[in-house]
């Protein structure tokens, strides 16, 4: 096949939206337990920002904020969905694929969904409508929840691949097919054996990556093309393909980042083949922190520090639940080997993609992004962004970000917490505390009885979080809660035991 060359003026773009991928992880943000040479490359080729965030430290709700452009306190989303849940995102709602389509791009979602199908809840029996295909994507090919929970399938477009009129799923009922993850609570959705065969835990990287290749290979020279490719790597369980077990110096969980930095590197190889790569943005990032999880913890015990100094983990208002990698590369456009610490959110994508492409959003759509495109093509003396709002697992702990301050309306880190050792949803102080992390307000594994009501850090002098100042800046602590209050639709504000007032 020859290679393909595009003749539109506006590039390719790939997004690769890695899974609980934290911010230690990568050999670029300074992991020395894994070898992610891929990754590193498109680093090289490319600008490494070591300020980005995603708006919340939860999968649903970053996915939410990446597509729409709006916070997802905004719509009180705060957890994620399962297997229940019709489409979170109203059709109505401008999107990065329906924006994109608007500019003449085909458009492709392949990977986790995780944002709902149906009105009110899914048909797994029958049409899955609306889904992705009605948000903008001219094609879907993924998991339809998350691989740790049912039901345990494939989706393309609006169908379960492989359901068999005759073998229909049943709620309660477990499938026949064994899974290495077995626990997986009382909410099974089993019958359906046909399609839950062609679904195999070990072989899910490697079919997900040849359905992204197949797509980009068969696109038009003719038109550009967006593909949103939001791998199921590395959210546990940790199952990566037989060939790179015991290829890390810390366990599956490293294991499973290496077989990342393959499908990463297979995207590259491919771009490459079809003459695409020198019209094509790539960005690369993580839908949240990483997860303080069993293979987290024995990844931990091995030396690797999954979100490197920062504190705390997925779920979490602290630095590891939404601080990011994120590394975006584009010929001609973007410095390769450049570095930048301008603060960026995920939520701004939408505004980014809409400058590039020249398309107007309107006033009432992606209300929360803002284009970085500028920090993109250059680096901006002062900062694009001034602040940014942080969403993580518990309502009441919202936080806000701006310039070197962080304030988060709470006590602790509003994410899991499980103080035992060994469980998925360890976290908390007492998580921090294992880890060997230093914070003013915890001591013991638990939050002091004098701490301070909320939090307010000083991320320029301790991006560790170190020290709680509430006490010793209260007016800039009124400033920064005003601040946050303004962005709080007065519904979704919580009393002290989480109910809605």
């Amino acid at each position: 096949m020859s290679p393909k060359k595009t003749s539109s003026k506006h590039p390719n773009i790939v997004f690769i939206f890695a899974d609980d991928l934290g911010y230690g992880d990568l050999g670029s943000y300074g992991a020395t337990k894994v070898r992610t040479l891929n990754i590193d490359k498109l680093a090289s080729q490319g600008k490494r920002f070591t300020d980005a965030h995603s708006a919340s430290a939860v999968c649903t709700p970053s996915r939410y904020a990446l597509l729409t452009g709006e916070y997802p306190h905004r719509k009180n989303l705060y957890s994620p969905v399962m297997l229940n849940s019709g489409l979170i995102i109203d059709t109505k709602q401008e999107t990065l694929a329906s924006l994109l389509k608007k500019s003449g791009y085909a458009t492709a979602c392949i990977g986790k969904w995780h944002l709902g199908f149906g009105q009110k809840k899914p048909n797994w029996n029958g049409e899955l409508k609306p889904g992705p295909l009605e948000l903008g994507f001219d094609y879907y090919y993924g998991v339809p929840v998350v691989n740790s929970h049912p039901p345990f399938v494939y989706v393309e477009n609006h169908h379960v691949v492989g359901l068999l009129p005759d073998d229909p799923f049943v709620r309660g009922k477990k499938a026949k097919t064994q899974r290495i993850f077995e626990k997986i609570g009382t909410d099974h959705f089993g019958g359906a054996d046909a399609a839950h065969e062609l679904y195999n835990d070990y072989q899910v990287g490697t079919h997900l990556t040849n359905k992204a290749l197949d797509w980009i290979k068969q696109q038009s020279k003719e038109k550009p093309f967006f593909l949103y490719f939001s791998t199921t790597n590395i959210h546990h369980p940790f199952t990566p393909a037989p060939r790179f077990q015991g290829s890390s110096d810390c366990g599956l969980y490293g294991d499973f980042i290496h077989e990342l930095d393959w499908i990463v590197g297979e995207v590259m190889k491919t771009l490459e083949s079809q003459g695409l790569a020198g019209n094509t943005l790539v960005i690369f990032t993580s839908d949240n922190g990483g997860m303080f999880n069993i293979g987290g913890q024995k990844a931990w015990d091995a030396g690797h520090r999954i979100n490197g100094d920062l504190l705390g983990f997925k779920f979490g208002a602290w630095e590891g639940g939404h601080r990011v990698p994120f590394i975006a590369k584009w010929p001609g456009k973007i410095q390769a080997d450049s570095t930048s610490d301008q603060l960026l959110c995920n939520v701004d994508m939408i505004a980014t993609f809409a400058e590039i492409t020249g398309v107007k959003i309107d006033s009432n759509q992606a209300i929360d992004s803002k284009s970085i495109l500028s920090v993109f093509t250059g680096e901006p003396q002062q900062q694009v962004r001034d602040h940014i709002v942080l969403s993580p697992f518990k309502r009441g702990r919202l936080a806000i970000r701006k310039g070197k301050w962080i304030y988060i309306s709470g006590q602790g880190s509003g994410g899991f917490t499980v103080a035992k050792r060994g469980g998925q949803a360890f976290g908390g102080a007492a998580a921090i505390s294992y880890a060997a992390y230093k914070n003013s307000d915890i001591e013991n594994g638990k939050i002091k009885a004098d701490a301070p009501p909320a939090q307010l850090y000083d991320l320029e002098n301790d991006l560790t979080q170190t020290k709680n100042l509430y006490n010793e800046h209260p007016e800039l602590v009124k400033e920064m809660k005003s601040l946050l209050e303004s962005y709080v639709i007065p519904k979704l504000k919580s009393s002290k035991k989480g109910k809605k007032k």
